[in-house]
């Protein structure tokens, strides 16, 4: 289980970590973000000649009046960007150990990147969902909203195989979805979900985790069980292993090469790697790849 207090030192080490937006959106509430609508915020712009069905609220008064020519005075309005987090808790992110492992640190990016989103004003939520259910946190800027999420998250124990992409139907236009996963169940289906997303204009974050005795596995004969399918097990050896490895450096380079044409932010998590140097990448637009 995560404890709460896990996350203090995460969160002091994202002080002053911001997450703009990686293109203009429209939204009707003032925010931190570019927005495509033009209003009459005090961020001057530009002036263009009144135009017939033009809003005459926004003519520049002033400037009629000492010129008697009709001017609108154009602003760029900023506005704020909801943020989901779609965290997957099914059996296999608690490998080797949900203490130390990609549980571990995909609730850490979970909580450190909604801190992000939340310091820069934009509401934050949380979706996790479960075989028969899920946890469902709606986006809100109220001031408590990160303790809800982290004691949320703190009962959680992976277990199961749910649907990732039981999530998507919640979302709206003008969010921004991070979905944190290892990829390791109903990729193809969620993958489709967050195309259609992207198509209307909500930026998509991927954040492959993954254990790093899943990249480079000990060259010992083992039995290997499939978290959320026990029932299959295969022994694994010396030739075996290395064969896997090739196999799953395969895999990564398909997974990340769909996902990036899809038009998502694709970003390869070690679950042992600095979780703030994580965040600083995804938030600054790096998508990265391990090598394998």
């Amino acid at each position: 289980m995560i404890v709460p207090g896990d996350y203090g030192s995460l969160l002091d080490a994202l002080a002053g970590v911001s997450w703009p937006a990686r293109k203009p959106f429209g939204s009707g509430v003032a925010g931190t973000h570019p927005s495509r609508l033009r209003g009459m915020t005090a961020e001057f712009t530009e002036y263009r000649p009144y135009r017939q069905g033009d809003d005459p609220r926004r003519l520049d008064w002033k400037l009629l009046a000492r010129t008697d020519r009709a001017y609108l005075r154009i602003t760029d309005d900023h506005a704020t960007r909801s943020t989901l987090v779609l965290l997957d808790a099914s059996a296999s992110m608690a490998f080797p150990a949900p203490s130390s492992g990609k549980w571990r640190q995909a609730c850490r990016i979970a909580l450190g990147l909604a801190s992000v989103a939340r310091a820069d004003g934009d509401p934050v939520g949380l979706m996790i969902p479960r075989d028969n259910s899920e946890i469902w946190l709606r986006p809100s800027s109220r001031r408590g909203v990160l303790a809800e999420m982290t004691h949320a998250i703190a009962a959680v124990n992976p277990e199961g195989s749910p649907s990732l992409a039981r999530g998507i139907p919640g979302i709206r236009k003008g969010w921004r979805l991070a979905i944190i996963s290892d990829f390791l169940g109903e990729e193809n289906e969620l993958l489709r979900e967050s195309r259609q997303l992207i198509v209307n204009g909500i930026e998509v974050f991927a954040l492959h985790v993954m254990a790093r005795e899943e990249i480079e596995p000990a060259a010992t004969t083992r039995l290997a069980t499939d978290p959320e399918h026990p029932e299959i097990r295969r022994v694994l050896h010396e030739g075996s292993a290395a064969d896997y490895v090739t196999a799953f450096a395969g895999w990564r380079a398909s997974l990340a090469d769909r996902w990036r044409r899809s038009g998502a932010e694709y970003t390869e998590v070690i679950a042992d790697e600095d979780t703030a140097s994580v965040i600083r990448r995804v938030t600054h637009g790096i998508s990265s790849t391990v090598a394998g």
